[in-house]
Formats: structure tokens, sequence, C-alpha cells
């Protein structure tokens, strides 16, 4: 900030102000359009597969701590941990995090309480596995592979063990759902998973399931930032292409200037 230009401190109050205004709508409960994405229609598919086959459901956060992420991803937990308490599946939450569980965890029993289902409840089907990369890779191979999960779903941030998590599912014969932040790790989650939401459409699909307003404000607001952006960009070209009469004078004097102007002479020794 204290180094930004009057231009750039003008658009940052800019940007903040429209995501106030966005915030403040969304609180207010007035009507916010969020286009409803593929991925939606592919979780509720997994849903319904595993329960048709009388299977259980596995949702795992990958290596995703406290932070914007994991709001998101537990705005589509609410709503498969809503599916499954109608339905009477079992849902199982591999972790990697101890807080992380803890939060998915107060978030399931209060979907179970809104439900009135809360009898049916098992906290025992949330798992730490392990804070160590591969041990917990190899934890939820071997809790997919015991319970003979139906549905998968991979959400929040992966790394290497992507690609081990995912092909632990396609074994088994199981739907898997994934999304991913990590643009390195979406290639093997194409490979591998029936379905695949790619960066954004993450918070989209968080936004879009739970209606929350701070994450439908906040989402409104980038968007109407990024639109911005592209004008601007857009105005920007088609500046630079419509009066390039300036910029061709400069690179002519550049070419018809002599060398020895342009090179100043080293100094006698």
């Amino acid at each position: 900030m204290e180094h930004a230009s009057p231009l750039i401190l003008c658009f940052i109050f800019t940007f903040i102000i429209v995501l106030l205004w966005q915030l403040r709508r969304a609180h207010r409960g007035e009507e916010i359009f969020i286009r409803r994405i593929p991925g939606i229609d592919a979780i509720d598919q997994a849903v319904g597969r595993a329960v048709e086959l009388g299977r259980p459901i596995s949702f795992t956060f990958g290596l995703t701590g406290l932070g914007p992420l994991l709001y998101a991803c537990l705005g589509v937990l609410r709503h498969v941990g809503r599916k499954v308490a109608r339905l009477g599946a079992r849902l199982y939450i591999p972790c990697n995090d101890p807080e992380v569980l803890a939060v998915a965890d107060a978030a399931l029993q209060a979907v179970y309480a809104e439900e009135n289902r809360l009898g049916r409840y098992d906290p025992g089907n949330l798992r730490f596995l392990s804070s160590e990369q591969f041990a917990f890779a190899s934890g939820y191979i071997g809790l997919l592979h015991r319970e003979n999960v139906g549905s998968a779903f991979l959400f929040g941030q992966f790394a290497a063990e992507s690609l081990v998590l995912a092909e632990a599912g396609q074994q088994i014969g199981a739907m898997q759902v994934a999304a991913t932040t990590s643009n390195e790790q979406i290639p093997f989650f194409l490979t591998a998973c029936d379905y695949t939401l790619f960066g954004e459409e993450l918070f989209a699909a968080g936004a879009f399931l739970s209606r929350d307003p701070v994450q439908v404000g906040s989402l409104r607001a980038q968007d109407l930032i990024k639109f911005a952006f592209v004008v601007m960009i857009l105005f920007g070209v088609v500046e630079a292409t419509l009066s390039p009469e300036q910029e061709r004078s400069s690179i002519q004097t550049l070419i018809e200037r002599p060398w020895s102007e342009s090179t100043p002479e080293a100094p006698a020794p």
C-alpha cells in the first residue's frame, strides 16, 4: 500500500466498496444469480449412485488446512452430509489435519441436527489418518478398500498424492468427483476421476450449494472485479492498436540513430 500509485489506490478502494456492497446484498437476502455448473449435478449423481448400491461415501479435504479453501469445501460437505442424513447412508471423512477434522465434525453435526437425524450421526466416521503426506495416502487407500466405498469426493488442496488417491477409488469402481485449486494436480484427477472441477469452480460450487451470504457475496464481487479488469485490458489493447504512431516513431528513431550516439565511449585508460 505504501508504494502504490494514486491510480492503484483508487482501484483498491473501488474493489473494497464493490465487495462490501455485494456482501450487504447477500446478507439482506437479495437474489444473487450463480450459474449452476455441471459439477454440481455430478455431486448429486455420485451420492445417489452410492445409496442405490448400498455402499458408503467418502469425502476428503486432502492436505487442506484452515483457510478460505476449507470454507468453500465445507459448503459442499454440508450439501453431501444433508443428502446422506436424509437417505441414511454412511459418510466417511478421512482427514490429514486434526483441526480440519474438528471443524468438519461441527459442520456435520449441525447438518444432522437441522435434518432431525442427529441420532444417526456417528463421529467415528471421521478419521484422522496422519499429518504425513504419504502416510495419509496409505490410510486413505486402506479405508476405501476396507469399506468398499461407492462414491468418493476429493475437494481441496492436493499434491503428489493426488493420483494415488484417485486410483484407489478407481480400483474399487467408485464414482469420483474431484475439485482442487492445485493446477498441477488437475491432469491426474482428469485421468482417474469421473468429474473434475477446475480451480475457482470449487468456490462457485461451495457458494451455490451452501448459499452462505459471505461466499455468495464475495463470489459475485470477484466476478464483477474480473469483468472490470477484462474491460480495461480490452480498452488498452484497442487503444494501443489504433494509435501506434508514437511507438513507431520512437522505434524508428532508435533504428536510425548511429551506433556511436547510442553507445557511450569507453573512458580513456
